[in-house]
């Protein structure tokens, strides 16, 4: 997380005004601390650079402790070692760790240090997931849980996710992601799966999309549909993801922090069609903090 400061910055940093210069970099460390625990992690990247005793508090624990989420102690496992506040800053952004029994996966979004989630299929609500022969459990290695959830083949599609508000960072702009894995797909590219994200008892965000890649995309029911229908600006298709999974947005949510006992619900349903449609894998529900450019 190295950045570099500019010549205007530092100036800034240093409180130059038109009629004489305060210099922070005199300031007691302990007020350095402080003021820079203040900030962001980025933030306290760039005013590492400013100068020697800014690089020492800006990498001190009580600053690096000051991004990590109330009660991160009960969060991480007894085996995980770090060095310092910072290195456990930089693998819960890099490593997520399992939570509640393995239903859920939790890490920080690198830029801000705000929470995120993945909710498991074992956590989700998945229609006709306890019959055998529409869905089966599976395990697979690239997958972050133990078990993710195949569909085989169903007319009703939904899968309905929920978390607790309380656990989400306050001041957030969050979005959710279907993570998803499409071999052989089928049945997905007629019509676009309802998408939505909101609080229990609203409307919410909407958004829908074809779970088929859109290089897959057939034209399965030229013989029994008179015309497939083109797909609008707003609808979307799978985006590959750095993981090798494919993911589509299911809608967004601003957390203002004033509502702690709601909850947040996501939604995916496809029951218009009333076609066939299988060759899915399931990783689950991402929720996922977005921080501004």
């Amino acid at each position: 997380m190295k950045t570099e400061v500019s010549g205007m910055e530092e100036r800034k940093i240093k409180g130059e005004v038109m009629c004489g210069t305060l210099d922070l970099t005199a300031l007691p460390l302990d007020c350095v601390t402080l003021i820079i625990s203040l900030t962001s992690p980025r933030d306290a990247c760039r005013l590492s650079l400013v100068s020697t005793a800014f690089n020492s508090a800006a990498e001190s624990d009580a600053v690096w402790e000051s991004f990590l989420p109330s009660q991160y102690q009960e969060l991480i496992p007894s085996s995980l070692s770090f060095s310092s506040k910072k290195q456990l800053y930089l693998i819960l952004c890099e490593n997520p760790l399992l939570i509640e029994a393995g239903r859920k996966s939790f890490w920080l979004e690198r830029v801000s240090g705000k929470k995120c989630y993945m909710l498991s299929p074992r956590d989700l609500s998945i229609i006709w997931s306890d019959t055998p022969d529409y869905w089966r459990w599976v395990s697979i290695p690239e997958a972050r849980f133990d078990e993710v959830a195949e569909l085989l083949h169903v007319c009703w599609f939904e899968i309905r996710g929920r978390i607790s508000i309380s656990m989400l960072s306050p001041m957030t702009h969050y979005k959710a992601y279907l993570v998803f894995q499409a071999n052989n797909v089928y049945g997905f590219d007629y019509h676009p799966v309802n998408l939505s994200v909101g609080v229990v008892g609203t409307e919410g965000s909407k958004r829908s999309a074809y779970l088929q890649p859109k290089k897959g995309r057939r034209r399965l029911y030229s013989q029994i549909r008179e015309e497939q229908p083109t797909p609008g600006d707003d609808v979307q298709f799978p985006k590959a993801r750095v993981d090798r999974w494919l993911e589509v947005e299911m809608g967004e949510f601003f957390n203002e922090g004033c509502v702690d006992d709601g909850e947040l619900e996501m939604s995916a349903v496809e029951i218009e069609g009333g076609n066939w449609k299988g060759s899915l894998i399931f990783q689950g529900i991402e929720i996922r903090a977005i921080t501004p450019n």
